[in-house]
């Protein structure tokens, strides 16, 4: 064998799309998401539903996408997170963050 390694794997890549329920939409929940999911370096959306949740979509390092998921357990200050439903997606490449 030569001398070479092979190069390690980077962190995978995972989405998860969450909805979450509770006091959560006119609480600036929307806003703060994107800022954290910058911070993350996380691409994917947020948005207000008909329904008074807020779904997102996070991709990203498993471990960066964790963080978000745990984020949205208590989300900004003035929310009342009820409960966050969790479910993971393909990954289609997303590398920005936009509120929709």
């Amino acid at each position: 064998m030569s001398g070479l390694t092979a190069p390690s794997p980077g962190p995978q890549t995972v989405r998860a799309r969450v909805v979450v329920t509770g006091r959560v939409q006119g609480v600036f929940f929307r806003d703060t998401c994107r800022e954290q999911a910058r911070r993350e370096r996380v691409g994917g959306w947020v948005r207000n539903r008909g329904d008074g949740s807020v779904e997102a979509e996070f991709e990203g390092p498993a471990a960066a996408v964790d963080r978000l998921v745990a984020w949205c357990h208590a989300g900004p200050p003035r929310a009342d997170v009820e409960a966050v439903e969790v479910t993971m997606v393909p990954t289609c490449g997303d590398q920005r963050f936009r509120i929709r």
